[in-house]
């Protein structure tokens, strides 16, 4: 019987055992997903896996067992490979059978030949996608994981063999240590480059050696036998981690681009599929490759910057929260789900008054802030997103760090996140929609391509008087396009292909924003703390981990819940909104009425309830008026300006 070691460690050798105990039977490739599909639900295996986002590639023992979790950022051409192939020993005439599955390059022994006109051989097809780590994803999403993987290593060395894949070079830090890091940025202040991942320790394990397979910018990395660099096409700036090549095997027609996959599948970083990046692959006869240099770059990039997962088994997230079930459908996720909930009305009063602070003293934008949070387009209809809900937070100080911190805040709140500064500059530079290379043929990102459910935090404080050029303009429009129907139109040059989103999008402001948005909130600051760095840094660290985790799990969770009215209410509300229009007809629009109801449905989730009550509905409304009060007063004091 196989123990652990065997399938972590050389699953190939479990691969061997099922063919040739089926072969010539075509049911073995089933036989192989079960095996590890069952092995994967023992005892929390899954966190005994090591994940290529926190282990260093040159850590992990090739062909082994791996995770990645990771968004589809482009899907190549299907190729074809030998699934099933015979060798002949010339000497002998002996024949062996071979599998071709969830390899690169085919196995053969020192005396035997591969016979390319064997009867046995069997072509299939599969489906190669370039994924890269999810867009934006927060260091202590990371270093929960890590935690995870390490507690597991852990608890087991002491009942199996561990893993020779990978041996931490250093002492971990507790739980607390990582959570201290983590709410103090001015801690890891040297270590947080750009706005995405945290580099350094924040990941969980500090090894000078990572340096090696990651830029200092993390976009671009040289290869030893390429001259320009190797573009790992990762959508945001400053991102960091490992690009891959990842093999699919079937059911790749269920998978799109943007999708947030877990994949297990077998670590192939075999140095023979560098080849094509040597010097000698242009000696390779054109007539029998037609493929360009640059196509072949980037499609076959060394391995050991870009390597390749065979995929074993792959699921679609619902969500990358590491403190959630991954899966809510669940027995055991239903348990988890029905506690949490229990004790949901004191998380959201201590999220409510955390914000309050945040926001300067003020509870009415803390309120829409915590709506905004856990909004998600839950359906379409026709063209039209229903329940986005972007909001524009205005009335913040301009080129204050007021709207840093905001962020900042956010970020430790949510499993992913960016903070766009909408400055001329960046609106000039920045590439913003995915475009279609033909000579590579891939899809070049931009800062658009995001995974669903992230958090975009647009900045538009940094924005000074100047020339949008062209490049500015499309720009422009293409957020605008995001924030109103939740798509991004991408360029394939001829044509422009659209592709559905599900980004929250919050835009801070002085004035009213230039960008459309669903819900303007004016704030207003109760308290102005002198020194705001100071202020913002003390109430982070005034936060205990244990209640910081709780209000993780409270925006993601409910982001998932359920949610419907019933005929009877549905009633009541529109009797209602008819009254309105008769008291103030000129006021009161169907807008008023679609924002109103938004409200009422997410005030509703903030509560744990799934169905709208006529007092939430009053409550809605209560906010509604508030909120438009405070907006007409902004506007006697300041005339049109908003």
């Amino acid at each position: 019987m196989p123990c652990v070691a065997d399938w972590l460690n050389n699953p190939f050798s479990i691969v061997q055992g099922i063919f040739a105990q089926n072969v010539p039977n075509s049911d073995w490739e089933k036989k192989v997903t079960e095996y590890f599909k069952e092995k994967l639900k023992e005892n929390n295996a899954t966190n005994w896996v090591p994940s290529l986002n926190d282990v260093p590639v040159h850590y992990l023992k090739p062909n082994s067992l791996v995770k990645f979790r990771c968004m589809v950022q482009d899907m190549f051409d299907p190729e074809f490979y030998m699934g099933v192939y015979e060798t002949v020993d010339p000497n002998t005439n002996a024949r062996v059978l071979h599998f071709g599955k969830y390899r690169d390059v085919a196995e053969c022994g020192p005396q035997q030949e591969i016979d390319l006109n064997s009867s046995q051989t069997v072509t299939s097809e599969r489906q190669t996608f370039y994924c890269v780590p999810v867009p934006g994803e927060s260091a202590w999403s990371v270093v929960v994981l890590n935690l995870q993987f390490y507690a597991y290593i852990s608890a087991s060395q002491a009942r199996v063999s561990p893993s020779t894949s990978y041996t931490p070079s250093r002492h971990k830090r507790s739980y607390e240590e990582d959570e201290d890091m983590d709410l103090h940025p001015s801690k890891q202040k040297e270590q947080h480059m750009g706005n995405g991942r945290s580099g350094g320790d924040i990941h969980g394990c500090v090894e000078p050696k990572r340096l090696e397979t990651e830029a200092s910018a993390g976009h671009h990395l040289i290869s030893p036998n390429c001259s320009p660099p190797l573009d790992l096409n990762f959508p945001l700036p400053g991102e960091k981690g490992p690009a891959c090549l990842v093999k699919v095997y079937e059911s790749w027609d269920s998978f799109k681009v943007n999708d947030v996959l877990e994949v297990y599948g077998i670590l192939s970083v075999d140095p023979v599929l560098s080849i094509v990046n040597n010097e000698e692959s242009s000696a390779l006869d054109p007539m029998e490759c037609m493929d360009t240099a640059e196509e072949q770059r980037v499609h076959s990039p060394p391995a050991s910057l870009v390597p390749r997962i065979h995929v074993i088994l792959a699921q679609k997230l619902q969500h990358i929260n590491p403190l959630l079930p991954a899966c809510l459908n669940e027995e055991e996720s239903k348990t988890f789900v029905s506690n949490f909930m229990s004790e949901l009305s004191p998380v959201r009063a201590e999220l409510l008054g955390f914000l309050t602070h945040a926001l300067l003293g003020d509870s009415l934008a803390a309120e829409y802030l915590i709506l905004h949070l856990i909004s998600t387009v839950y359906a379409r209809r026709d063209v039209l997103p229903l329940g986005k809900f972007t909001v524009n937070l205005s009335g913040c100080p301009r080129n204050s760090i007021f709207t840093e911190h905001i962020y900042r805040i956010i970020q430790q709140l949510v499993p992913a996140s960016y903070r766009l500064q909408m400055t001329i500059e960046n609106m000039n530079q920045s590439r913003f929609i995915p475009h279609k290379d033909y000579t590579a043929n891939r899809l070049v990102s931009g800062v658009l391509q995001l995974a669903s459910n992230t958090s975009l935090v647009v900045d538009e404080t940094q924005l000074e008087q100047g020339q949008l050029d062209t490049t500015g303009v499309h720009n422009v429009t293409a957020l605008g396009n995001l924030i109103t129907w939740q798509k991004v139109d991408y360029d394939f040059s001829y044509h422009q292909m659209e592709f559905p989103c599900n980004i929250n999008v919050l835009i801070t402001s002085e004035g009213r924003s230039l960008l459309p948005s669903d819900c303007q909130v004016h704030l207003q600051p109760q308290i102005i703390p002198p020194n705001m760095e100071e202020y913002m840094n003390s109430l982070l660290s005034a936060l205990l981990p244990s209640v910081l985790n709780k209000f993780r799990i409270y925006l993601s969770l409910l982001r998932l819940l359920d949610y419907s009215i019933s005929d009877e209410v549905t009633k009541a509300v529109e009797e209602d909104f008819v009254e309105m229009r008769k008291n103030d007809p000129e006021s009161i629009t169907a807008d008023d009425l679609h924002r109103t109801l938004l409200v009422a449905r997410f005030l509703s989730l903030s509560a744990g309830q799934t169905t709208l009550s006529r007092e939430r509905w009053l409550r809605a409304k209560q906010l509604e008026a508030l909120r438009k009060g405070r907006l007409q007063q902004q506007k006697c004091v300041n005339g049109n300006e908003l």
